[in-house]
């Protein structure tokens, strides 16, 4: 049962959400071409059914990251910055949402919740982050690179 509170605002669990999925998806496609090839945008959009008002701003964030570089022009488009398998899943999750943090009492300790030096449970959720971030770590891009794209293997199981 998904409980959401009152104003829309997500638990202070860790969400995996659309930005997340979308930029894996970009970079799995990426990580499956020639690595000098520079992909368009459109094609990315079109190959991983990616909105392109999701996409602009999550390759903004790859950008900046140092993970993807854009060419500009014509024949412009994106190309990966470093080898797939240099790129894990940890380092796009935290380049489109920030720190991973499962609990916000890990990251803002008394900031956030006054009993945080007391807490019987901080111990347990602290290990869970340890081991959430240490599995997405091992986890390259090029471990899960796609070739031809979800549309194109949703066709071919369906068809």
């Amino acid at each position: 049962m998904n409980k959401t509170k009152p104003d829309g605002a997500r638990s202070s669990l860790m969400h995996v959400g659309r930005r997340v999925d979308y930029a894996l998806r970009a970079l799995s496609y990426l990580a499956a071409q020639s690595p000098a090839r520079v992909v368009s945008r459109s094609e990315i959009e079109s190959k991983q059914d990616i909105p392109s008002s999701y996409l602009a701003k999550i390759m903004k964030d790859l950008v900046a990251a140092g993970i993807v570089v854009s060419q500009p022009g014509c024949h412009g488009g994106f190309s990966l910055a470093k080898p797939a398998q240099a790129i894990n899943v940890r380092e796009v999750y935290e380049s489109v949402e920030g720190p991973l943090v499962l609990m916000q009492c890990l990251d803002r300790h008394e900031d956030f919740c006054r009993y945080d030096a007391v807490c019987s449970q901080i111990s347990v959720w602290d290990r869970a982050q340890s081991l959430v971030a240490g599995y997405l770590a091992k986890v390259s891009i090029g471990d899960i690179a796609d070739q031809h794209g979800l549309r194109q293997r949703l066709v071919s199981a369906h068809g």
